[in-house]
């Protein structure tokens, strides 16, 4: 008989896709296991018409697979990492992370606005992206979006938005390409940190070997990096806060971005070193970019 693992998952299209997608290397090294598949609607997924910092944070995309995990009714649960909070249970850590997708951010452009949607209504519900697209796009106004990816692009032809902002990664995934008007380098639009990067989460004292297997070492230096900086600095779901780290052999890179609330601006580091220290280089780049404003 086989072993039936339990994998709980948001029930997005998005959500479900980017599971079974980290569940596929599982399966061709490990035949016996079975998995069955346990999809949640969460409350962030249902309250659409408010910002995440208004009703929570980000701890609203996992609530409920928290409780399934904890509670025995899964066995473990997959997550977008960029959607987890910074804060975790003891009782049900992260197992590890995934190969990364494309980490950079795109936009799609509501038809007939290629030429001048940037000097219309940029629909994002995220400060990260808002105060660095400011920049880009002087002229453009911005007003919030939120919802899975089928949502947002029907409010994109139907609420008068000439243009909404999403995570390549998602849409590469569903395979959604060819909606893309323009994707930005890490340089133009940091991502928000784990952004590409899939999560597993388990609990504690129990046996996840099978998944190593396609669990991998970048991406988990990459994520320590960039979740020490935004956690240095306690940045939720919407604050202004963004970090990629590329990791190049024993080498890694971190870019940061700190919004300074009272100066109502940003600045943006970069730190190198090694990738056992990343953590380290985490923190250093936070208290750089704070020490910047004071």
């Amino acid at each position: 008989m086989k072993k039936i693992v339990r994998v709980g998952s948001r029930d997005s299209k998005l959500a479900v896709k980017q599971t079974l997608l980290a569940l596929e290397g599982v399966k061709k090294i490990h035949p016996e296991i079975e998995f069955e598949l346990v999809t949640m609607k969460t409350t962030g997924d249902k309250i659409l018409d408010r910002n995440l910092d208004q009703i929570g944070g980000k701890g609203l995309f996992v609530k409920e697979l928290d409780i399934a995990l904890l509670s025995g009714r899964v066995d473990i649960t997959v997550h977008s990492l960029k959607d987890l909070p910074m804060e975790i249970m003891e009782e049900i850590p992260l197992i590890g992370y995934s190969k990364r997708e494309d980490p950079r951010d795109c936009v799609i452009v509501r038809k007939g606005r290629e030429k001048d949607f940037s000097e219309g209504c940029i629909g994002t519900s995220s400060g990260r992206r808002m105060e660095q697209l400011r920049k880009l796009y002087p002229d453009a106004t911005f007003r919030g979006i939120r919802g899975n990816v089928q949502t947002r692009l029907r409010k994109l032809e139907e609420e008068d938005y000439a243009a909404t902002i999403l995570a390549r990664a998602g849409l590469v995934r569903l395979g959604m390409e060819e909606y893309i008007t323009k994707t930005f380098s890490v340089e133009e639009v940091i991502p928000a940190a784990g952004q590409g990067i899939v999560a597993f989460q388990g609990r504690k004292g129990e046996d996840y070997s099978y998944l190593n297997c396609v669990l991998d070492t970048d991406s988990f230096y990459a994520a320590t990096a960039e979740r020490s900086f935004v956690k240095y600095l306690d940045g939720g779901c919407s604050s202004p806060i963004a970090a990629y780290a590329l990791v190049k052999g024993d080498t890694l890179s971190l870019r940061g971005l700190y919004f300074h609330e009272p100066a109502g601006d940003f600045s943006v580091g970069v730190k190198e070193g090694k990738v056992q220290d990343a953590a380290e280089i985490g923190i250093e780049l936070a208290k750089e970019l704070v020490k910047m404003w004071k």
